[in-house]
């Protein structure tokens, strides 16, 4: 099954939605992200995905308080990344309540800083790949790399890693549709559970997503989605979501 992932951003300790991942084109949508994680839960939702967007650029955990108030306040699982660059940021975040950690920009400059945290924390550390197209970028979006999306991939195999959070970033926020060429390519390339991010708009990208397989039997499919910006402008709701992405 393809699990849902409703997404909070956190700055300044607001809900938001950043638009391709620009800080200078922000969306309010809540000044309580607790509330926000209430709801999600509510409706039946299994996980929140939350991103600390202050820590993503700056390194430093600008919004830990309020991740460890979802975490400690809802039942649901909480994914947290942003800023995770050291073995001390994700046990902050382990200890504020957070079931999984998710590391990005240090995934790719000290690759072994996840091969560590996994060793430590089995089934807790997911690494988040955040491209355009295939060109990797960090610190909250604002350098790329010359690291290649499916080359950094496989380079987890085997590391312990829980999932890969594979983000199209020319996409993201904008609802115009998921890059399922991007997303089944790191499907195909590595074994490690993969979670789409960017572009869902319309619950026919979810029903696009959940239908990717890999695999010499076909069989593997997402593990999850997450969707940010299309729940919170209604363009569908999360019970809606999580029926769509159910079994048949």
């Amino acid at each position: 099954m393809t699990e849902l992932y409703p997404a909070i951003d956190l700055r300044g300790g607001r809900a938001v939605r950043l638009l391709r991942g620009d800080y200078a084109a922000e969306t309010v949508y809540s000044d309580d992200p607790v509330a926000v994680a209430h709801s999600f839960e509510a409706a039946g939702a299994r996980w929140i995905h939350v991103v600390d967007l202050d820590a993503a650029r700056s390194g430093q955990a600008g919004n830990l308080e309020y991740v460890a108030a979802i975490a400690r306040s809802v039942g649901c699982e909480v994914e947290t990344g942003g800023g995770v660059r050291s073995v001390e940021a994700a046990e902050r975040l382990i200890d504020a309540g957070v079931a999984r950690v998710v590391i990005g920009t240090a995934a790719v400059e000290r690759p072994e800083l996840v091969t560590e945290l996994a060793a430590r924390y089995p089934g807790r550390v997911a690494v988040g790949l955040d491209a355009r197209g295939r060109q990797v970028a960090v610190k909250g979006w604002t350098e790329t790399t010359g690291a290649d999306l499916v080359d950094l991939a496989r380079r987890f195999e085997g590391e312990g890693v829980a999932a890969l959070i594979v983000t199209e970033i020319g996409r993201d926020g904008t609802m115009a549709g998921p890059d399922l060429d991007q997303v089944g390519a790191v499907l195909e390339a590595t074994s490690i559970d993969v979670v789409a991010s960017g572009g869902v708009g319309i619950l026919d990208d979810l029903r696009a997503l959940s239908g990717l397989r890999a695999g010499s039997g076909g069989g593997r499919s997402l593990a999850g989605v997450i969707v940010g910006r299309a729940i919170y402008e209604g363009r569908f709701t999360v019970e809606e979501a999580l029926r769509c992405l159910a079994p048949v």
